[in-house]
């Protein structure tokens, strides 16, 4: 019988498949909680009857912590237990343990030394996801999703390489498995012959929402019992396939993972795929019960009982939703597609109208662009909802599918700008400087929620590629113009006289930028500082570049990046103008450092980047 097929009739692949259990706090009679140990060698020397006490200890302090903080309480609820297991298995950091995304990686901070998370998500504090510089048992912290496989079989073949003993783990969810990165790699590692890489599949049935695709169907069949030893995918491309096994049995997951160990350390494997059952938010009613998305991510809460809700503040997601169904019901060929975030970025309006022309196609989002090419093509006017740094994962598909074809493809970019608690990989503040790169397109960054609702219908109805960027949170007050130019809208100053300092904002920074133009009109009356919004930002229109040239200095302002921006092609196009005789204005960009920031406050960052209205008011004080 080959290794494979050994492996194939593991014991724990026993059926019928038992749903996730109750984990112990749950149970009638609790066990004693257990202090979290100081670190994963004190965790390896507990008893294993202690474990269940532990984990009634870690969910405890994973609610208290979140109640004060807010956080992805949902996915780290559900992977206590597993997280215990892996600990007690693997000698990380000398077996490196990779948490896809990251975001489940609480628990794991918590049993390498970081018991209290203190500060969780706060500038100086723990960050919400793996972070070099906080231990050495955190290797990964791009909270991007699908990489974790293909990371810990580098890490393997470097080990390998280097003579060392000992695998690499891989924990990926059965959403982040959509991704063509984690399916490339599964692809790879399979042809690797040797390769020590075991990949534990947190299988909860969803990202956000419930996962999707024909891989999902694959798992809930493998979940019931339908499929037939050694007839699942994994084995079929030549991996060891180990499981279903529930993600709340402490028992079971000791077991497993000892099984995979040894299925991966047989020289004759191509890397294990451990198939582990969990449920988001297990443990605690108030998120399993929640059908959205189990208490994903949550801010502040009470433990005590459900509060009383205040009336939210209209957010800009919910603003974009409703701009979206709008131009649905107007235009029957709208059909909006999202990579398994349809409710986060306001796509549930139009979803629960019509569904038929909502498509999620899973965490994928160079398959949404190229779906949304060939949506396009056919006759179709797509719009593509993603938050705005996971546009980076689909640069080429934007630049070579879309642009280079003139597809008419709208893209609505949430949580673009500084986002703030997240960290280097959520801040949306790459997307201004990718889009001035890209020939033909047209993007618009509203200030307020009425420019949104225009912007919308404007780039459904502007041939070629589009984009529409707009922050995290509530839409402030409408900011009316005072004048409406064909460079803009002017919101403060005189565009008909000279121009002291014409001051350009892009974006949801404008209340800023009117504040500050302001304060430097009360200190300096006899300043003439415009400021103005031009609406559409991108192409850059000769009237504004006409308008600019006549200041005597220009400054703009964006939040994203400074060096490769709006305000970066406008100062090279003013610069193309200039000659000896007439050497135009000078030309300030402020905008967000060539650098990766880390997570804390909005408002903070903003601040300490100069995005603040003293910081503003400080650059146009400068060009006077």
């Amino acid at each position: 019988m080959s290794t494979t097929e050994q492996h194939a009739a593991a014991p724990i692949r026993r059926r019928p498949r038992p749903a996730p259990s109750r984990p112990a706090a749950d149970s009638t009679v609790p066990p004693p909680e257990v202090p979290i140990p100081a670190d994963p060698e004190a965790l390896r020397t507990l008893d294993a009857e202690q474990l269940p006490g532990l984990a009634r200890t870690l969910r405890r302090r994973l609610l208290e912590i979140c109640a004060v903080s807010g956080g992805h309480l949902g996915p780290n609820l559900g992977v206590v237990e597993l997280t215990l297991a892996l600990h007690r298995e693997f000698r990380s950091p000398a077996e490196p343990i990779v948490f896809d995304t990251g975001h489940q990686a609480y628990v794991h901070k918590m049993l390498t030394g970081r018991a209290d998370l203190e500060g969780l998500r706060r500038a100086g504090g723990t960050s919400g996801y793996p972070d070099r510089g906080e231990s050495e048992h955190d290797l990964v912290e791009n909270s991007h999703a699908s990489g974790s496989i293909a990371w810990a079989h580098g890490l393997d073949r470097a080990h390998r390489l280097a003579g060392k003993q000992g695998v690499s783990v891989a924990v990926i969810g059965d959403g982040a498995l959509t991704g063509g990165v984690g399916l490339e790699a599964l692809n790879e590692l399979a042809a690797d012959r040797g390769s020590r890489t075991v990949v534990v599949l947190n299988d909860n049935t969803r990202s956000y929402a419930p996962t999707i695709g024909g891989l999902a169907r694959h798992l809930a069949a493998l979940r019931t019992g339908e499929v037939l030893p050694g007839q699942d995918v994994f084995t079929q491309l030549g991996l060891t396939y180990l499981g279903p096994v529930d993600g709340h049995d402490l028992t079971a997951l000791a077991a497993a993972t000892a099984a995979a160990r040894e299925a991966a350390e047989d020289p004759g494997s191509a890397g294990v795929v451990l198939h582990v059952l969990t449920r988001k938010g297990a443990g605690f009613a108030r998120a399993e019960s929640d059908a959205v998305d189990h208490w994903h991510a949550t801010g502040p809460f009470s433990l005590v009982g459900e509060e009383a809700t205040k009336p939210a503040a209209r957010t800009w997601s919910a603003r974009l939703g409703a701009a979206v169904l709008d131009a649905a019901r107007a235009d029957e060929r709208v059909v909006a597609l999202s990579a398994a975030m349809i409710d986060p970025v306001g796509l549930t309006p139009m979803q629960q109208e019509t569904p038929e022309r909502v498509l999620d196609v899973g965490i994928a989002e160079q398959l949404a662009l190229d779906t949304a090419a060939g949506l396009s093509a056919g006759g179709r006017l797509p719009l593509v909802a993603l938050y705005a740094t996971f546009l980076n994962r689909a640069h080429d598909q934007l630049l070579l599918d879309l642009a280079l074809h003139g597809e008419d493809v709208t893209i609505t970019l949430d949580r673009a700008g500084i986002t703030g608690d997240d960290g280097p990989s959520h801040h949306g503040i790459w997307d201004l400087a990718l889009a001035a790169q890209v020939p033909g397109l047209s993007l618009w960054a509203p200030r307020d929620g009425a420019r949104l609702d225009a912007a919308v219908p404007a780039a459904l109805g502007t041939p070629g590629p589009s984009i529409v960027r707009f922050p995290k949170g509530a839409c402030p007050e409408e900011l009316p113009a005072l004048a409406e130019l064909p460079a803009g809208d002017v919101l403060h100053g005189d565009a008909e006289a000279p121009i002291d300092v014409l001051l350009v904002s892009v974006g949801a920074l404008a209340d800023r930028a009117l504040a500050a133009g302001r304060e430097i009109a009360a200190s300096r009356p006899a300043a003439n500082v415009v400021v103005l919004d031009p609406v559409r930002a991108l192409p850059l229109g000769e009237e504004l570049l006409d308008l600019a040239a006549g200041a005597r200095g220009v400054l703009t302002l964006e939040d994203g990046l400074a060096e490769r921006g709006i305000g970066a092609a406008l100062a090279l196009r003013l610069g193309r103008r200039a000659t000896p005789a007439q050497p135009g204005p000078v030309v300030h960009c402020l905008g967000v450092d060539l650098e990766f920031l880390a997570h804390g406050k909005r408002d903070a960052i903003l601040a300490d980047q100069g995005l603040d209205v003293p910081g503003i008011a400080r650059s146009l004080d400068a060009l006077l």
